[in-house]
């Protein structure tokens, strides 16, 4: 078999990422055809096909599945050998691969911020999605780095902990519960909550919560993003469970109100987050340092 070469790899790495020839071609600076022959060439090589199109649409076939994972394993090393010759040169410059779950948007601003102040002339690229978004960001050595709430255990994820994130139930400023202090659960057995979609970090704690407590929310509309869930509560549509420092603004204009109940805040944690076989570059580093330097108390790993 003749040899394939790296540059292959790595042009087909994205052609099976984005399932699209024109989007990779877009993302490596290259023309469609130039991307198509490089494929060509591959399946020249290995004497089988590697994509199919059906429709408008570009699948990969049985090769061309193998191929993407042996692509993705060497786009990683040669990421991280890039990164390993610019730890050479100091942090003097470099892009930091920087994924934010979009809860996490609220605590990340000021991060950022003191960061571009320490370093300036280091660029940051950043990713703000929802928490399955970013893990499989992560999982696929697409950032280097990531700011979100609680990970996984078997992802092979290094999770540093940061600082608190509490969860609050949060209310129309006119719902009759909001006179009240220390609410008892059952008396929100009946109440329709507003809630993240499945896999959301703020969902998983809620539902451990409730089952923790014997209890199990009867009724719940799921909704992709924190922004839909306080509007849908400032609405009348329901309760809603949300980090307490995503609310500063609807507190202050009296949006919506927290509801004093038996149990909340739940304290969750915000926790910087890289794998394990992650050899951050030296920009990387530095922003982990920075940030770690700037909590009150040491951070702890779990």
């Amino acid at each position: 078999m003749r040899r394939l070469t790296m540059r292959q790899f790595v042009v087909f790495e994205a052609v099976a990422r984005h399932s699209s020839y024109s989007r990779a071609a877009e993302e490596l600076h290259l023309s469609q055809p130039a991307v198509s022959m490089q494929v060509r060439q591959i399946e020249a090589v290995i004497e089988l096909p590697l994509t199919e199109q059906i429709g408008k649409k570009i699948f990969l076939t049985d090769a061309g599945r193998v191929m993407q994972h042996a692509s993705q394993n060497i786009a990683a090393q040669l990421k991280d050998l890039s990164q390993a010759l610019n730890r050479l040169k100091g942090v003097e410059g470099g892009t930091i691969q920087l994924g934010i779950t979009s809860t996490a948007k609220a605590v990340a601003a000021g991060i950022l911020a003191r960061f571009r102040q320490h370093y300036p002339r280091v660029n940051l690229a950043l990713e703000v999605s929802n928490r399955a978004e970013v893990l499989e960001m992560l999982s696929q050595n697409r950032i280097d780095v990531a700011i979100m709430g609680q990970v996984p255990p078997d992802l092979g994820l290094t999770a540093t902990r940061l600082m608190e994130n509490p969860l609050v139930v949060v209310a129309p400023v006119n719902h009759p519960l909001r006179a009240r202090q220390n609410i008892p659960l059952a008396d929100l057995a009946g109440e329709t909550f507003l809630v993240r979609e499945p896999g959301s970090g703020t969902q998983d704690a809620m539902e451990r919560f409730f089952a923790a407590q014997g209890l199990r929310i009867a009724r719940s509309v799921s909704m992709n993003t924190n922004a839909a869930v306080k509007m849908a509560v400032q609405a009348g549509l329901g309760l809603g469970i949300l980090s307490l420092q995503t609310l500063e603004m609807e507190l202050a204009l009296n949006r919506l109100a927290v509801l004093s109940v038996e149990g909340f805040p739940v304290i969750r944690h915000w926790y910087l987050v890289h794998r394990e076989d992650k050899l951050l570059s030296p920009a990387a580093q530095a922003f982990k340092e920075d940030l770690l330097a700037s909590l009150p108390e040491p951070p702890e790993s779990d």
